[in-house]
């Protein structure tokens, strides 16, 4: 089962790393997944960053920093699968 948790705002492809909207809480390991018109990816969140610094736990309306392994795109919706 997948739970709506934020939208991506942007991307930095050079550092592998999206900026996400909150809409529900995120945590250190949980697994997500993004979605959108090219894009279709799951992985486990590993980092996470709210200004530059490093965090265990974000909570909704937030803007935090992910590191992905794969590129996203401004407008893809994150999901944590549950």
């Amino acid at each position: 089962m997948e739970k709506p948790v934020g939208v991506v705002t942007h991307y930095y492809d050079k550092l592998g790393v999206a900026i996400i909207k909150l809409s529900d809480g995120l945590k250190i390991g949980d697994q997500i997944r993004i979605l959108g018109k090219t894009t279709d990816f799951s992985e486990e969140n590993t980092s996470m960053q709210i200004d530059h610094r490093s965090i265990e736990s974000a909570s909704k309306g937030e803007e935090i920093g992910i590191k992905i392994g794969r590129e996203a795109r401004e407008g893809d919706e994150v999901f944590k699968i549950v």
